[in-house]
């Protein structure tokens, strides 16, 4: 099968192109991302640097299938054709914190080309606690903060940190057929939850992790050494116990751990705000008025969330703001000295 050329596009291709437009023109950079998803996030933290200069253009990687989401796909595309003028951007998954210890981890964690979200994924940044009462906010347009997020989100990942440990630890030595993710997400679910009493299900899950965490120290009696060792270092790369939710499975923490809670919290702000409008009405015309327009303006939960933003000021989010401003430096220079040969 005859391949187009656009199926072989590397950096030097997107340089020469580049090269073709006037002085005054804008580089372009091409930014190819993993899923459809992935455009708005990379987009917004991507257009912060673009000027006079340059100019970002998010893409998906292929032309030719309609396979998404697969970082094994998009990285075995774009090995060896990224440069200065095409760039790979991708969830990082546990391959940051594998420093390593794979293939995938070694390329992704060298490659300057290749940027990661430092937290799992997007949707553990699109998680961040600080920002989810804003986003209930902007579902329900009630601003009455009943519950705090940021405290649950803190009690949450510190009792599941101990536990995440053991998940890293079995990655890093091939052997997480004998604790996989699947069964960490099983253990770290917050099952039943109560907003006005949170801490039942805190204490729930510390048990759950207290009991598996015991029995992973009996299966590997030999392992205390190598754990705390891991241990130590994690939090050297960022991942503090009171921000483990941003480094465990994304999905996981989007579709169970947060929706479930926003969606009891969004309930209460709702009903809250419609016993207003039942309380305020004059009169019964009034009231199926006022709660129709209320009913219209309310926001779907997951769609909210998805475009939530308020991921700007994490601590990953600014790492990438850094790799980002790197990367442009070294870019620069490098032009600089092509055309000076």
């Amino acid at each position: 099968m005859t391949k187009r050329l656009t199926d072989n596009i590397s950096s030097e291709y997107i340089r020469a192109a580049n090269k073709l437009k006037s002085k005054n023109a804008r580089r372009r950079i091409v930014a190819y991302v993993e899923s459809y998803d992935d455009v708005l996030f990379w987009r917004t933290l991507l257009g912060i640097y673009e000027d006079d200069t340059r100019y970002f253009e998010v893409m998906l990687p292929s032309h030719t299938t309609l396979e998404r989401g697969k970082r094994s796909v998009l990285m075995n595309l774009l090995y060896g054709r990224v440069g200065d003028d095409m760039i790979a951007c991708v969830d990082a998954d546990y391959d940051y914190l594998m420093q390593g210890a794979t293939e995938t981890s070694r390329n992704i964690i060298s490659n300057r080309c290749i940027f990661h979200t430092y937290a799992y994924s997007i949707e553990n940044l699109q998680c961040y606690a600080p920002s989810l009462h804003n986003v209930c906010v902007m579902v329900t347009l009630n601003d009455h903060a009943v519950f705090d997020f940021s405290d649950f989100m803190r009690q949450y990942s510190e009792v599941i940190f101990p536990l995440f440990v053991w998940s890293i630890w079995h990655y890093r030595r091939n052997i997480y057929g004998q604790f996989t993710i699947t069964e960490f997400n099983k253990v770290v679910e917050i099952g039943g939850f109560n907003v006005n009493s949170p801490e039942s299900a805190i204490a729930h899950l510390k048990n759950k992790v207290w009991k598996k965490v015991n029995w992973l120290r009996r299966k590997y009696p030999d392992a205390k050494e190598s754990y705390l060792k891991l241990k130590k270092e994690l939090v050297e790369l960022g991942v503090t116990p009171d921000t483990t939710y941003l480094y465990i499975q994304g999905h996981h923490l989007f579709d169970k751990i947060v929706m479930p809670v926003m969606t009891k919290v969004c309930g209460i702000l709702i009903r809250e705000r419609e016993a207003e409008i039942r309380r305020q009405a004059v009169h019964a015309t009034q009231m199926r008025n006022e709660l129709s327009c209320y009913s219209h303006s309310v926001q779907d939960i997951e769609q909210m969330l998805k475009k939530n933003m308020g991921y700007l000021v994490s601590a990953p989010f600014r790492r990438m703001q850094a790799d980002i401003e790197s990367f442009l430096i070294g870019s620069r220079q490098g032009t600089s000295r092509r055309a000076d040969e």
